[in-house]
């Protein structure tokens, strides 16, 4: 097991890789060992590329998830370019060997009734409901990202347009258009509520914390869990989860996937086709539930 802790050193040294990390490649590379020693009465640096293989094979017939046995050969594949690397092999065993490939996990989506919910959730006679709602609906009507909203600036914004100009990923700009429900709610928060969280000296941010601050993330997403809990909403959610809403309804409304790329400002038509997954599913699932011979 000498080789292992070596590469593992190496790896501690060079990357500052945690304790548990640490922790995993050394279990998969033990397993890895035991059974080459007792399949092939071989060692580590004696492992030939068939070798590899066949333990993916018993992997597979044992029902590890791909993701678990791409991980796997990641460490392995690793472990070998180091001792490549010191010389101690003339070639990585695992050069030819392919990675399992993986489906792109689908993001959970709010039906639209459970998006109602939600956005029904904040008290908007209340300053922080006031800004929430505001938050909230701007979010699902515009697809922002949590960072776009939370770092929105008054100047990036045309309520008389209905138009909020959006700074997002590689500083790419792209204008979106605001929703009349979302309208009405930002133009309350900004007469009604705003007023009160403003600090003395003033601020550019649109939406400001009870201490008169930039809201962060994390704030932002406790607000979102807390009024999901109030709704009574069981669905798994995420930071995005409005963002993710706001793109699946468009496209199960009829709208096509070009603009959703513009709108959600992805560089790459392949990110956004993601979410033709889910409304495929949505439709796959509503048939099962209500056809006679679902």
């Amino acid at each position: 097991m000498q080789l292992i802790e070596r590469f593992l050193d190496h790896l501690w040294m060079e990357q500052g890789l945690s304790d548990n990390t640490l922790s995993s490649y050394r279990s998969d590379l033990v397993k890895f060992a035991q059974w080459l020693e007792k399949s092939s009465s071989s060692d580590l640096l004696k492992a030939s590329s068939a070798d590899i293989q066949r333990y993916l094979q018993r992997r597979y017939q044992k029902g590890f998830s791909p993701r678990s046995t791409a991980r796997y050969l990641s460490t392995v594949r690793r472990f070998y370019q180091f001792y490549v690397q010191e010389n101690q092999l003339d070639e990585d065993p695992t050069l030819m060997i392919e990675s399992p490939k993986l489906e792109r996990p689908l993001p959970k989506v709010l039906s639209e009734s459970e998006t109602e919910l939600l956005l029904n959730s904040p008290d908007a006679e209340t300053i922080m409901g006031c800004r929430d709602l505001a938050m909230l609906e701007l979010m699902y009507s515009s697809g922002l990202r949590v960072s776009e909203l939370v770092n929105l600036e008054m100047s990036q914004m045309s309520l008389r347009q209905g138009v909020v100009r959006i700074i997002g990923k590689g500083d790419k700009e792209r204008l979106v258009p605001i929703g009349e429900q979302a309208l009405e709610a930002v133009e309350r928060y900004l007469s009604a509520s705003r007023p009160d969280f403003l600090p003395e000296q003033g601020s550019d941010v649109v939406f400001l914390s009870s201490r008169g601050k930039k809201m962060t993330r994390q704030t932002f997403w406790h607000r979102v869990k807390h009024y999901a809990q109030l709704s009574g909403i069981s669905t798994s959610l995420s930071p995005h989860t409005l963002r993710h809403a706001f793109a699946t309804h468009l496209l199960n409304n009829g709208a096509d996937l070009r603009t959703l790329q513009l709108l959600l400002g992805h560089s790459d038509l392949s990110t956004t086709q993601i979410y033709t997954h889910i409304a495929k599913e949505r439709l796959k699932n509503l048939h099962q539930q209500h056809h006679p011979r679902g």
